[in-house]
């Protein structure tokens, strides 16, 4: 009878373990998908707001992805959220529903798209530490010092740039990126209990009416002067970067811990540098090319390390 209740707890405890291995995987998978899909955000902002103000890309993306949003909670009937959520959902909007949209935008009429990615690099160690605080994730050691050498690779490439460039720039992506941090780190709780894409759609619903009414404030007066790029880059930053994006991302945060899923962001300069240099033609160095390939090393080591 103890031979067999020994070995009914250990097929159990293969059986779960298995499981929860199943499920982090499925979080990186689903991670490495949201960070594909960001990644063409900044190439895609900027030529947006080559034509249109930068408030008014921030603004409609951000009504465009509510309306969305509402037509998918309601047509899947979905249960309205607690009053106690609330407050995480307020954080989630301010955070990437306008914060992040609206100072990336700010900054990207001051700096190239392939110089503001480079401060990308600094969003999964903002996005780590607002998961520890907010989100209960408790990483090794270890983690935490690949976290940082991939964030000071990044930062130190951007200094060796020359960040006199345009001080401005800079720390409106500074901003752009703690901001941004917070929203992820609150979204990514706040799924386990809504599911991922409620939470993106919720936030921004509960935005949509100060979204829709600033969008017709700051409608440019002539629609028609604005080039198809701009078109293309505020239909895909209004779709893809603010909802279809959230729901691959904040579902693989869920799933896989969000210190430890958080880390892909370090991959996204990669996809995004080559973005810029394929569609507006944004020289790429090849120092570009070999911080992004360390960075890459340290995603590895952070994940070996994540729990």
């Amino acid at each position: 009878m103890d031979k067999a209740a020994s070995s009914w707890a250990a097929s159990s405890w293969a059986a779960s373990s298995w499981a929860a291995s199943g499920w982090a995987a499925s979080g990186w998978v689903n991670g490495f998908i949201g960070v594909l899909i960001f990644s063409g955000s900044l190439p895609a902002t900027r030529v947006a707001v080559m034509d249109f103000d930068p408030v008014f890309v921030t603004v409609a993306r951000a009504a465009s992805a509510g309306i969305l949003g509402l037509a998918l909670l309601l047509l899947f009937r979905q249960k309205r959220p607690e009053r106690r959520d609330l407050f995480p959902l307020a954080i989630v909007a301010l955070g990437v529903v306008v914060g992040f949209p609206l100072l990336t935008a700010l900054a990207l009429k001051h700096i190239t798209s392939a110089h503001s990615i480079i401060f990308v690099g600094l969003l999964p160690l903002a996005t780590a530490i607002f998961g520890v605080v907010r989100g209960g994730d408790r990483p090794k050691p270890a983690f935490w010092l690949f976290s940082c050498l991939g964030s000071a690779l990044v930062a130190g490439f951007a200094v060796t740039q020359g960040l006199s460039v345009s001080p401005l720039g800079d720390i409106l992506m500074l901003a752009a990126i703690i901001v941004c941090g917070l929203g992820y780190a609150e979204g990514a709780a706040l799924s386990r209990k809504l599911g991922g894409w409620q939470v993106i759609s919720w936030a921004l619903v509960l935005s949509l009416p100060f979204m829709l009414a600033l969008t017709f404030i700051t409608m440019p007066p002539s629609l028609e002067s604005a080039g198809r790029g701009a078109w293309i880059g505020l239909a895909y930053v209004s779709l893809f970067s603010m909802l279809i994006g959230f729901v691959f991302w904040y579902r693989g945060l869920a799933q896989g811990g969000i210190a430890a899923v958080g880390q892909l962001q370090l991959l996204q300069p990669f996809f995004g540098l080559g973005l810029a240099a394929a569609l507006l033609h944004e020289q790429v160095s090849p120092a570009m090319i070999v911080v992004t390939a360390a960075v890459v090393l340290c995603v590895v080591g952070a994940k070996r390390y994540a729990k």
